[in-house]
């Protein structure tokens, strides 16, 4: 009997055509401006050691807009006064990290946020930092 493991599949990087519309479908056009900033905000309280502004790539999974990440750095420290954790995560974690904050953050304002938290959460639980992830936004 043949056993076929299926690694998970990860998100990819929005080709630049598509980035316009990434940000109003991932927050909602009534709270675009404000998750977007939220999310830039967050990173540089969770990450003032390494963050300091730059371009963000947007992920996608299976077709759907679902975190930003700093492209800043490759690797960012999380020493920031909003976790209890300290350490080191890829930029791509960091990023996930920031966008599960902003998305718990302004859940109450619309079900759609509490919708986009619930599909990062459950995709954060398959990333190979999941455990950093984890400890971050406990």
């Amino acid at each position: 009997m043949s056993t076929s493991v299926i690694a998970p599949q990860s998100a990819t990087i929005v080709p630049e055509a598509s980035r316009p519309e990434f940000l109003p479908t991932l927050f909602g056009r009534s709270l675009l401006i404000v998750a977007e900033n939220a999310v830039y905000s967050l990173m540089e309280r969770l990450s003032p050691l390494d963050y300091g502004g730059g371009f963000w790539a947007f992920y996608e999974h299976e077709g759907k807009p679902l975190f930003l990440a700093p492209q800043s750095k490759s690797r960012l420290r999380i020493t920031g006064e909003i976790t209890g954790f300290q350490g080191e995560v890829s930029a791509e974690a960091a990023g996930i990290i920031a966008t599960l904050f902003a998305f718990s953050h302004l859940s109450f304002q619309s079900e759609h946020l509490s919708e986009g938290y619930g599909r990062l959460y459950a995709y954060s639980a398959d990333h190979p930092e999941a455990v950093e992830i984890f400890q971050a936004i406990d």
